[in-house]
């Protein structure tokens, strides 16, 4: 693994950990709130996986409620790789949405939404979440024990030894970075009705952070999206079903 920075708008500096075959198709991934781009292990692709403004190796810098900053951090990161397929994971599907809204699919030459939020607010249907996530806020945004409980509860059936690398990159975040990042209202059906690339849209069925009903309307939506529900998977399908979430990341990868 391979740990550079890229600098975006106002000049923050963002880490990007690259890793994986050269050669292999390039995929950049967007971890979701209070995690880091090590959460990502997908050894069959050249990753990009971006530590998020304020999370993990990136610096804190910049308004985390404006959507055209948000945008303009994934198009620095994009400028970086060149032409990629872009996966967001929770959160991370926000901040895709962000870039659209600004940046169309220039540079993108496919997209997956994992378990993922496309809007944020409430009554927004792009980011309608579940019990788990309800019961963490507003407690885990200043409680590191409340988060420990969330990233325990986020998928039950990953083993303990990842729950600890889980919650020990969600308590590194501040406490500001974490309340910041839901302090937004935005809608995104306009945008996911312009995507012109290949989209595929993984959930599982239960995930309890993030509602399934998000990932049916982001599908709905964005014109020939796949939906792909995983059955008997919660929040994090690429960590609780690798080999499959890494055949269909292979299927859509450019």
């Amino acid at each position: 693994m391979q740990l550079t920075h890229v600098t975006a708008t106002g000049g923050g500096r963002l880490a990007v950990r690259e890793s994986g075959p050269v050669g292999a198709p390039p995929v950049v991934l967007v971890h979701g709130w209070a995690q880091t781009g090590a959460v990502w292990d997908l050894p069959d692709f050249h990753t990009y996986a971006v530590d998020l403004r304020g999370h993990g190796e990136s610096e804190d810098f910049g308004d985390y409620r404006d959507s055209s900053r948000w945008a303009a951090d994934l198009k620095a990161v994009l400028d970086h790789t060149g032409p990629a397929t872009v996966v967001g994971w929770s959160y991370g599907g926000l901040v895709i949405a962000d870039h659209l809204r600004f940046h169309g699919t220039a540079g993108i030459t496919a997209l997956v939404f994992v378990s993922a939020i496309t809007e944020i607010g409430r009554g927004r249907p792009g980011g309608e979440t579940g019990p788990v996530m309800r019961d963490a806020l507003p407690g885990a945004i200043t409680d590191d024990a409340v988060m420990a409980t969330f990233c325990a509860a986020m998928a039950p059936v990953l083993p303990a030894e990842t729950v600890t690398k889980l919650t020990a990159a969600a308590i590194s975040v501040s406490p500001k970075v974490r309340g910041e990042l839901f302090r937004r209202d935005v809608g995104s059906a306009d945008v996911l009705k312009a995507v012109d690339v290949p989209t595929l849209v993984v959930h599982g069925t239960q995930d309890e952070v993030v509602a399934p009903a998000a990932a049916e309307y982001s599908a709905a939506l964005i014109p020939g999206a796949e939906l792909s529900l995983y059955p008997d998977t919660a929040h994090a399908p690429f960590l609780e079903r690798p080999e499959r979430f890494a055949a269909d990341l292979l299927r859509v990868a450019r």
